[in-house]
């Protein structure tokens, strides 16, 4: 590890918690929107997103008020969903790997902690991930590609 792998992998972690929080009154429960989510995407370009994004998620899910099962369970979930992203870099599946899992997996606890069909809980936090990742998470990765390769044109 290097001290760039580090500093991005903290910057990550550091931005996931602190855009969570600035959009807190959106960002937990069975019906939520968290922006933060757009970073997921992350794993496709830098390696080091994946347990990047695990702490971020851990650290903004401490304060989220769900309890350990959120705590752990959305940790985990995040931290699975990331290999899937960066093992499914090359291709348009590394997209749908934080929807579908978080729309399926995050939707066990939810549906439980809130006495909410599971069904239901799925389509909105599938929504609502498919919306940040697909619309916020898809073009952040196309822009920094596009940079990063402008960086390496000129060398």
């Amino acid at each position: 590890m290097d001290t760039k792998y580090l500093t991005r992998g903290a910057l990550i972690a550091g931005l996931y918690v602190i855009i969570t929080y600035a959009l807190s009154p959106v960002s937990f429960g069975p019906l939520q929107f968290r922006a933060s989510e757009a970073l997921t995407v992350l794993p496709i370009l830098y390696p080091e997103a994946i347990p990047a994004l695990f702490i971020g998620v851990l650290l903004s899910n401490i304060m989220g008020g769900l309890g350990l099962v959120d705590i752990i369970g959305g940790s985990l979930v995040t931290l699975l969903a990331a290999y899937g992203t960066y093992y499914f870099r090359e291709s348009f599946l590394a997209y749908l790997s934080p929807i579908v899992l978080n729309g399926f997996l995050i939707s066990i606890y939810l549906h439980l902690l809130f006495e909410i069909p599971y069904w239901i809980t799925v389509v909105q936090i599938s929504v609502s991930e498919a919306v940040v990742v697909l619309l916020l998470g898809y073009p952040l990765v196309q822009v920094l590609k596009r940079r990063h390769a402008d960086r390496h044109k000129d060398l």
